[in-house]
């Protein structure tokens, strides 16, 4: 059996159906378990499993940018641990067994450099997605204008479905052309967008700029 240290999904101890959580130096790790037999899941263990299949599966494809992504807003559990427990609490979507991810509440970031300003989007020419931000910057909050800009776009009709782009551009430079590939055209696409400090150790807050319909 297992049990939440602190609120759901937070210090997560034990075993859930085939997922379990435990502490390993102070750092909370989830797993998935060895299997045993053929133990059939409880009905309250079910949508917690698939919430957790949903989550990680989704995240796993971009674990590298993750694990810079929440570093700064990871303590006592690893970056990867953070990720999952704020998107199993805020980022899934529905009711057992029609769950799914809520795209514009995902986060694959979470720091304290300053997000961008008035960012906005726009798709002017095939095959690329146009970002501008404004160069503010609110006060006593952290961020430069060689802040690296830091872009995922997410396809759910692909196999491979993200693209990311990471330094491609930097703050004040105030705007970035994505290119994605043209056999995207017509489709729609979820667009994310952080800032990373020039040494790769401070993150802003993931901003979902939007659902674009690629041209």
């Amino acid at each position: 059996m297992g049990k939440s240290l602190g609120g759901p999904f937070y210090h997560w101890v034990g075993r859930v159906g085939n997922t379990v959580g435990r502490v390993v130096n102070g750092v909370n790790v989830i797993a998935m378990a060895a299997a045993r037999g053929h133990r059939v899941p409880s009905e309250a263990q079910l949508p917690v499993q698939l919430k957790v299949k949903l989550v990680t599966q989704f995240l796993s494809r971009v674990s590298p940018f993750i694990r810079v992504g929440f570093e700064d807003h990871a303590p006592g559990m690893s970056a990867w641990n953070a990720a999952v427990q704020y998107n199993l609490e805020n980022a899934v979507t529905g009711v057992y067994p029609a769950l799914s991810i809520d795209y514009p509440q995902v986060l694959f970031s979470k720091g304290k450099l300053a997000m961008a300003a008035g960012l906005a989007w726009a798709t002017t020419v095939d095959a690329q997605i146009d970002l501008s931000w404004l160069a503010s910057v609110p006060a006593y909050t952290p961020g430069a204008g060689t802040d690296k800009l830091a872009v995922l776009v997410y396809n759910p009709l692909e196999v491979n479905p993200f693209l990311v782009s990471v330094g491609d551009a930097v703050r004040s430079d105030l705007s970035f052309d994505m290119p994605v590939p043209a056999t995207w055209s017509g489709q729609v696409v979820y667009v994310y967008v952080s800032f990373v400090s020039s040494d790769g150790k401070v993150t802003s807050t993931t901003q979902f700029a939007g659902a674009v319909e690629v041209q």
